[in-house]
This record gives C-alpha cells, structure tokens and sequence, in this order.
C-alpha cells in the first residue's frame, strides 16, 4: 500500500466523521454519541458555521477532495507523478491551519471539546504528515 493509498483511505474515513456531524447540524440525528456533552455544544455554537455554511459540511468536502486527490494519485498515469503530492500537501496544510483555528475556538471561545473534532483534527494533522512523507519521496525520485 501506497503513503497515497493510505490517504485514501483515512480521508475516506474523515469523510464519514464528516458526514455524521453534517447529518446532526441538519437534525437528521437525534442527538451525537458523544458522551460529555461538549459535542453538541460546540456544534451548536455560532463557531459551527464559517462564511454561511456548516464547518461540518466544510470538512466532508475538505475529506473527499482529500479522497478524490489521493485516490486519482494512486491509479494510472498519476501514479509516477508529482502533482498529487503537492496538491495533497497544500489541501491538508490547509486542513491543519482551519482545524488548529476551530480547535482555538473550542478551547478559548466555546470552552468546551468536541471529541469527534479531536478525532479529525489528529486525523488532518496524520494526513498532512503522510502527504509531506510522500511529497518528499516524489521529489528524491528520478523523473
């Protein structure tokens, strides 16, 4: 399995995270299996939208571009390719600066945590590392 593989494949499981906390926000779930109760306080929170839209709706399309990116990386003529790796890089460098931003937002404005957005923050955080790891590898490798 391929460092873009395995991207694949924890954005994939992002995608679902994602997807649940889309779901609450829309009220299609009752209520979040959470636990401590911060999950939904922090999902109610006016800190749950950014620009008019759901920041869990935000992060399924984050995940499946994530998705989309690595899995093309990983099939056909891409496979020896760089662009991938870049793109992988830039859309989880992303993803690590709006999950450290939300994050602060948990801790000094909400004053509460989400355990799902712990979950995808260390989720973004392992994504932009194996995009970094296979980026570099694709620089070192002969064109």
């Amino acid at each position: 399995m391929t460092r873009r593989m395995l991207v694949a494949v924890l954005a994939l499981g992002g995608v679902f995270l994602a997807a649940y906390l889309t779901l609450y926000h829309y009220g299609y779930v009752g209520s979040l299996a959470c636990g401590t109760g911060g999950c939904e306080k922090v999902q109610g929170s006016s800190w749950a939208n950014f620009l008019g839209v759901p920041v869990a709706l935000w992060g399924t399309g984050y995940y499946m571009s994530v998705f989309a990116v690595a899995t093309a990386g990983s099939l056909g003529p891409w496979v020896e390719r760089r662009w991938p790796s870049g793109a992988l890089v830039f859309l989880n460098g992303w993803g690590v600066l709006f999950s450290a931003y939300l994050t602060w937002a948990e801790v000094a404005r909400i004053h509460a945590i989400c355990r799902y957005c712990v979950v995808s923050a260390g989720l973004v955080v392992v994504l932009f590392s194996l995009s970094l790891l296979d980026l570099r590898d694709y620089r070192r490798a002969p064109q």
